[in-house]
């Protein structure tokens, strides 16, 4: 591809919850080519080709930080996140993206590292590595393939990426721990909308709760009742975006039997209100 020339489509079959490509695409930068300052309402994930540039982009906590990124290393970009990206002047990058989301996407980041304040993709696990890639090319050149098609590969990109990118001490966690965690997130997953408690999810693994939640927190970077919350609010905001539910319907669908309480954690979660979140999301 030339510089500079772009190829890129959106996905436009249909709503899906676990897992849903937004958009996909390539580009060849020119020298100081730039994007941003700009917040996606998806996770975007660039992964470089070849050159080099520059992302800017804050953390958790709003914390500016540089990265200088090359060919085989990538970025991600967070829902609600701001940042800025640009090409060097010498050597610009070509790289590909995947802009997805989904309700398992956020806990599956955060369980191999990748979160605002460490968005940078490397790995020494090149076959991985290119398989991801040869994922994310398959969806930029095959853009009138079928909904379960792309959505299939998008799957095997998430996967190739999570995989080439498992920490040491995912890799070294003690496995009867694992067992538990893995244990831990199931239930909460099938009994979320029943109103469970982390007193409930410790219960289930048969752990004491203090030392559950030392396991669990870190194993997952986050305590159990916020992985919880996060949960609850992630699926309400999918239920909220793709049906027609009332938002008191949709908070007892995810285990808040009272409004006021519903509304509350998902102003937490989201800063807004789930009406005026719905308003604003609905056709992104």
């Amino acid at each position: 591809m030339p510089a500079h020339e772009i190829v890129s489509s959106t996905f436009s079959r249909g709503k899906y919850i676990d897992l849903m490509p937004y958009q996909y695409g390539r580009e060849v930068c020119t020298p100081g080519h730039a994007f941003g300052p700009f917040r996606r309402s998806h996770y975007l994930f660039h992964y470089i080709i070849a050159g080099s540039g520059t992302l800017v982009a804050t953390d958790e906590t709003g914390k500016q930080t540089t990265y200088r990124l090359g060919q085989g290393e990538g970025f991600m970009i967070f829902p609600g996140q701001t940042n800025t990206y640009y090409a060097d002047m010498d050597d610009p990058w070509e790289y590909i993206w995947v802009e997805f989301d989904g309700i398992r996407v956020k806990e599956s980041l955060s369980l191999v590292g990748l979160a605002e304040s460490s968005p940078v993709y490397r790995t020494d696990k090149v076959e991985l590595r290119d398989a991801m890639e040869q994922e994310m090319r398959f969806l930029v050149d095959h853009q009138d393939a079928s909904a379960f098609q792309l959505i299939g590969h998008t799957y095997l990109f998430l996967d190739y990426l999570l995989r080439s990118v498992l920490t040491q001490r995912s890799m070294t966690t003690n496995k009867l721990q694992d067992l538990y965690i893995r244990e831990a997130m199931t239930y909460i997953e099938q009994n979320y909308q029943n109103g469970i408690t982390v007193e409930d999810v410790a219960r289930q693994t048969g752990l004491n709760r203090s030392y559950f939640g030392k396991i669990f927190k870190s194993a997952t970077d986050k305590s159990p009742q916020q992985y919880l919350i996060d949960y609850r609010m992630t699926k309400a905001a999918q239920l909220l975006k793709l049906t027609a539910l009332s938002v008191g319907e949709v908070g007892r669908a995810v285990g808040y039997p009272n409004q006021l309480h519903f509304s509350r954690a998902f102003k937490g979660s989201f800063g807004l209100c789930p009406r005026e979140w719905r308003r604003v999301n609905t056709f992104n």
